[in-house]
């Protein structure tokens, strides 16, 4: 099993990005390839007491920042960690490159450096978004701004697979964004997507889904177009974060909202725990050949150690070759 991370991608790197790394080693039993400069990723490993023979470190004296331009950053800085990592997938396809660095850059990076499975037409970034009865897989989140209807049938496929094989949803439940329930309704592009969606015989799909009805957890995957998704995935964590200000504000008010927010905190640390994108550690670019988890640019050690965790049930479940099994088997019909 060949897990490769980029130790110095996102605002907390490289100290949580290996701390992560070295608790993933710890309980699950794995060896992992750190991308990064070599004597400061050393350098955390001994100072936190890794255990011996886990880990490969593989040098890489440049940094792709967060402000850097995607394409230009990938192209130019050719020794970076990111780019090293990639390069890495590449040459071992069977492989997952985990990375909290810039997103633009890696999913350029996914493109330019590692390539689409024959067949796909557009990779697509794939978060986890919480409901009131678990989560549901967003596809696309951001990689594609414009979709043909073609687009969307693979995404829906491709988020079947990943929720089945790696999230554990048995038969998961597909739904298309859209303004009204009725087949009828949205633009050319939803309602073209809606006929073929519902004429693919690979995935279970439940027809059109509202927004608000989201969060009820209606269905398992949610596929739209990467301009949508992107809405909805940064609408979605700014009303979270807006609420949860609010109600600080109003239970810190005086002393008897100070005593209900007391009785009331174990409460709202279940509620923030099943909102935190760290109990999933990150999300996938799906269709590219390799595996790629994209961990949230602020992670900590134990979004890196779940995001690892996405990783290793990646590669035991077959996802690559399930989604290109899925796609010879479509162009062969």
């Amino acid at each position: 099993m060949n897990i490769i991370v980029d130790a110095m991608g996102g605002d907390n790197a490289p100290g949580e990005i290996v701390q992560g790394c070295i608790d993933a080693a710890r309980e699950y039993g794995i060896s992992l390839t750190l991308v990064g400069k070599e004597d400061v990723v050393w350098g955390e490993l001994k100072k936190r007491n890794a255990p011996e023979g886990k880990f490969t470190v593989v040098h890489a004296p440049e940094v792709v920042e967060a402000d850097d331009a995607p394409v230009a950053a990938i192209r130019a800085k050719k020794d970076s960690s990111m780019v090293k990592g990639l390069e890495l997938l590449k040459q071992d396809p069977k492989a997952v490159f985990v990375s909290a660095g810039n997103t633009g850059a890696l999913m350029a990076g996914g493109l330019l450096k590692v390539g689409r499975i024959k067949g796909i037409d557009r990779p697509a970034l794939a978060p986890m978004i919480p409901n009131l009865k678990g989560s549901t897989l967003l596809i696309d989140a951001g990689a594609n701004a414009e979709c043909k209807p073609q687009n969307l049938v693979q995404f829906a496929v491709m988020g079947s697979i990943y929720m089945e094989k790696v999230m554990g949803y048995k038969n998961p439940t597909v739904g298309l964004v859209n303004i009204g329930q009725e087949e009828t309704k949205g633009n050319e592009l939803t309602k073209e997507a809606y006929r073929l969606l519902k004429a693919e015989k690979s995935i279970n799909f439940v027809g059109n889904v509202e927004p608000r009805d989201m969060l009820e957890g209606v269905v398992d995957v949610l596929v739209c177009d990467g301009f949508v998704g992107n809405v909805i995935l940064k609408l979605t964590e700014g009303v979270a974060l807006g609420l949860f200000q609010m109600l600080k504000e109003e239970l810190t008010k005086n002393a008897v909202t100070k005593m209900g927010a007391l009785l009331l905190k174990p409460g709202f640390k279940r509620i923030k725990k099943r909102m935190d994108y760290a109990e999933h550690g990150g999300a996938p670019l799906l269709g590219v050949k390799g595996g790629i988890i994209k961990a949230h640019g602020s992670s900590d050690a134990r979004a890196i150690k779940n995001a690892v965790r996405q990783a290793m049930l990646f590669i035991q479940n077959n996802v690559l070759e399930t989604i290109t099994d899925y796609v010879r088997s479509s162009e062969e019909v």
